[in-house]
């Protein structure tokens, strides 16, 4: 069984539990929970600048940051780095207690305190050797849109009773509180609303 890393390197998935016999990812309902959640978080990931680049020079001039390549940590935790600062990330797990963070939700958040309050890697500072054996054999990572889909997909839902969630004894409406054509008049029902975010 192979560990394959998807999009950004770091975040390691095996092969028989994302992929089918054909090389194509599985459904999200037939990939274990871990995975699934380490997939469906790295499709909003794979577009990010590096962390490090973002803590230097901010949102206002994001476009000098350079594309994150490589990802460490949980899940809304992780940490982005570009090939540059990734020496960073592991000075501070070695040498500077960043291990002591390892698999915890703070991970991120530790390692971005540090790196804001100055702190880097010495010069020199060796990275972690990463191989890519094939990394046009994998298949694309899919885009937000394609994994709601598949979310969605066979999905019926539930009608949820909202005045039995606040509590009201019956399910009679006050004469006074419903609305007429006349109150609705003006509103476009029709009204698209973005559904991502």
């Amino acid at each position: 069984m192979a560990k394959v890393s998807i999009g950004l390197r770091g975040w390691r998935f095996d092969e028989d539990e994302i992929f089918t016999d054909d090389e194509e990812l599985k459904p999200l309902d037939e990939i274990p929970e871990e995975p699934r959640e380490r997939l469906v978080r790295l499709v909003a990931l794979v577009e990010e600048p590096c962390d490090v680049c973002y803590l230097e020079y901010g949102e206002a001039e994001v476009h000098r940051c350079n594309q994150a390549r490589i990802v460490y940590g949980e899940p809304n935790g992780e940490v982005l780095l570009c090939p540059e600062h990734e020496p960073d990330l592991i000075y501070w797990f070695r040498e500077e207690g960043g291990s002591d963070h390892a698999g915890s939700l703070e991970f991120g958040d530790r390692f971005h305190e540090w790196v804001a309050a100055g702190n880097g890697a010495p010069d020199g500072y060796g990275s972690v050797e990463h191989v890519d054996e094939d990394p046009e054999g994998l298949p694309d990572l899919p885009d937000q849109q394609e994994i709601q889909e598949r979310v969605e997909q066979g999905f019926e839902g539930e009608r949820i009773d909202i005045r039995a969630l606040a509590g009201a004894e019956n399910d009679e409406t006050d004469p006074e509180d419903e609305l007429s054509e006349d109150d609705l008049e003006g509103v476009d029902l029709s009204t698209d609303y973005p559904s991502n975010r």
